[in-house]
């Protein structure tokens, strides 16, 4: 099925149950499956199968994460895998969002707010051009995926090809960068502004960080340069070009003018509704609101909130779902998807994409019955779940604990249980509550934790609410142990900090809620302890137990111990799924000859990186640059913003934390900000 389309760069080969997975998925594509899962434990190399799989397949790919986070970390290795592909990250534009809402019981109406990260929106266009420009493309998603977007067809559409030689007057180059939402500027460029000089315009695109110089000759384009914005070298001479819109929301002019006419019936017929109904108030309100928001429209073609106007600028009928990133992904010629997507821990991100649309359709009626806004504001929406199902090709799930929904609706469950390092998965015991006269399960739990701490192992516990972690933690320092909590009240340095400790053995026990649940990565760990794992519930459910009683299969001696005074559906379900995958382990490991090693990782603690490498390299850096600080600090710190916006469009964090903090220095030093004004700039979260 490969047509070499991507290609895989890493000098490592499958193995353990790899092969196996990556030969009965691709299996599965070539056979038409259109819903496959990949049962893959904690530490089988998920991602690494999926790879493969993307490249055997030779198709653009979707891959959902639930969230910006784990998005940002599934792109970086996917950018690593495929150096030579394009990689992107699209994810929602918003630093900080508060959605427009009304509460009825107190008469509360609150406007929305939001704050518009312009690199993210940046690398969203990267995103959508590339999928119109190129096949090679993968998109790391979060559910921002299924909501509103611009149609792929007005997008394209408007796009401007500029050529040498082409006669088109500066002045009508001009009116044509307005037409699709290019601003005008006499200051520096950023990404959507142009500015004119003499006979050239300058434009920088939405999509990278470059700068387009168009020269005239006569009434003809003369020649395209293209330069690096903050030096201003040449880095390439162009014959075309292709610029697209600075906005995803696109419509013609004679679409808006209908769409005016429309906003204008839907408006009348509304109004009528209310009136008939005796609701004055709310006719009233919405009048205002909608003819205010029409005379901006017309005035200046925008208005805040025009989003809720978008069925009618895109002429979709009522009720219709609005097109979304899926749009931009290919299609064959029958006009059915061509394209596979992946959906990452399935188990949390599936409830998620299903209940998307639900929870905003809510606040949306609210909003149109009090007359905040018309009906079709509700079209303005994320697709509901059978039409995200609808608008997809070949789907795989990837989770070690996959949910009722990927299990009741795959063609086929492939399993990865076999580790490339030959860990196996823990021992789990059962025991006892009891209380009364018997010790119960904490003077258990501590008896068995000082044996494993004197085995040189670190121990976790897991309660049920945060003042149990907390108490028991109190209790565990007066029986002098080493011993701290974790839950979502302290902040994230501070985790940070205690989990970098424990894992140095300045703490020897960790108790904790969920957080313990998933995403750590303690080798030292060899004893879990599970309190009150009778209580059926969200942090007792089948998947959550699986999920904790992983934490353990990083070190070869781990085992995990339940206290429970009855065996629920959750335990049993729990236990026999662990104890089936450890059999397959220990088999495969005894045909193989492989003794199963604890995990060996560097402890890199992050919060001494932070507050001493961290600083180091920033004094460094602006020790480096003391010359030119000097003699031009603006275009040092030019210089600094443009590295550090790279750095962000590469997802790399760190560094561009390292560039943002020595521009702090730079600023205190100097007394400037980036333009080279007296004073300092607000302080910004990269």
């Amino acid at each position: 099925m490969s047509n070499q389309l991507f290609k895989l760069a890493t000098p490592f080969a499958p193995a353990g149950d790899q092969p196996k997975a990556i030969l009965a998925l691709d299996e599965g594509l070539k056979k038409g499956f259109e819903r496959q899962t990949l049962l893959g434990v904690t530490g089988s190399g998920k991602t690494f199968t999926m790879a493969n799989v993307i490249a055997n397949y030779g198709k653009p790919t979707l891959i959902i994460a639930h969230n910006k986070t784990l998005a940002a970390q599934l792109a970086q290795e996917y950018r690593e895998f495929f150096p030579n592909n394009a990689v992107h990250y699209f994810v929602s534009y918003y630093d900080y969002y508060q959605p427009e809402a009304y509460m009825p019981a107190t008469d509360t109406y609150i406007e929305k707010e939001a704050m518009i990260n312009e690199e993210i929106e940046r690398l969203r266009h990267a995103s959508t051009q590339a999928l119109l420009t190129r096949r090679d493309v993968i998109i790391v998603a979060s559910v921002s995926c299924i909501y509103g977007l611009g149609s792929p067809e007005e997008y394209q559409k408007v796009n401007l090809k500029l050529s040498v030689g082409m006669e088109l007057s500066r002045a009508e180059l001009i009116r044509k960068l307005i037409d699709i939402h290019f601003v005008r500027t006499n200051a520096d460029l950023k990404s959507g502004n142009f500015r004119a000089i003499g006979n050239m315009l300058e434009v920088m695109p939405v999509n990278e960080k470059t700068v387009y110089r168009i020269e005239y000759e006569g009434g003809a384009i003369g020649h395209i340069v293209e330069l690096d914005p903050v030096s201003r070298s040449v880095r390439n001479n162009h014959k075309d070009i292709f610029i697209f819109p600075a906005k995803h929301f696109i419509s013609s002019d004679a679409q808006s003018e209908k769409a005016v006419k429309t906003i204008q019936a839907e408006l009348s017929d509304r109004l009528k509704v209310l009136e008939k109904a005796g609701k004055n108030l709310e006719a009233e309100r919405l009048k205002r609101r909608v003819k205010y928001d029409l005379s901006m429209i017309k005035e200046i073609g925008y208005t805040n909130g025009i989003e809720n106007y978008s069925r009618h600028f895109s002429g979709k009928m009522p009720g219709e779902a609005p097109d979304s990133l899926l749009s931009y992904f290919p299609k064959d010629k029958n006009g059915n998807p061509d394209f596979l997507t992946i959906v990452d821990e399935s188990h949390v991100a599936i409830p998620q994409l299903n209940g998307m649309f639900a929870g905003d359709a809510s606040r949306k009626e609210t909003l149109v019955e009090h007359g905040f806004r018309l009906p079709s504001a509700k079209d303005n929406r994320p697709l509901k779940f059978d039409e995200f199902l609808a608008r997809i090709g070949p789907m795989i799930y990837t989770s070690a604990t996959p949910g009722k929904y990927e299990n009741a609706n795959s063609e086929q469950v492939v399993e990865q249980v076999i580790r490339p390092t030959g860990l196996i998965d823990p021992v789990v015991e059962i025991r006892p509550i009891r209380e009364g006269k018997h010790r119960g399960q904490i003077f258990d739990f501590i008896e068995e934790a000082e044996k494993t701490i004197k085995n040189g192992d670190r121990v976790i516990a897991t309660t049920l609410t945060k003042k149990m972690a907390e108490d028991l933690s109190d209790f565990l320092k007066e029986k002098k142990i080493k011993a701290a909590y974790l839950h979502s009240d302290i902040k994230t340095i501070e985790r940070i900090t205690i989990l970098t400790d424990f894992r140095k053995g300045k703490y020897d026990i960790l108790v904790g809620v969920n957080l313990l649940r998933e995403g750590l990565d303690l080798p030292e760990v060899s004893l879990i302890g599970i309190l009150d794992a009778d209580k059926e519930g969200f942090l007792r459910s089948e998947t959550s137990l699986i999920q904790t009683i992983g934490r353990a299969a990083r070190n070869s001696a781990g085992r995990v111990i339940l206290y429970a005074d009855n065996i629920t559906g959750s335990i049993s379900n729990a236990i026999r799924e662990t104890d089936r995958r450890r059999a397959i382990q220990v088999a495969y490991n005894t045909k193989h000859g492989i003794t199963p090693q604890t995990i060996k990782k560097a402890i890199h603690d992050i919060t001494d990186q932070l507050r001493s490498e961290h600083d180091k390299a920033v004094y460094e850096l602006v020790k480096l640059d003391e010359d030119l600080a000097k003699s031009n600090p603006k275009l040092l710190m030019k210089q600094k913003e443009e590295a550090m916006s790279q750095a962000v469009q590469a997802l790399d964090f760190e560094t561009a934390a390292l560039i943002r903090d020595e521009l702090f220095k730079l600023e205190e030093k100097y007394g400037m900000d980036v333009t080279g004004k007296k004073g300092k700039r607000k302080k910004k979260v990269v």
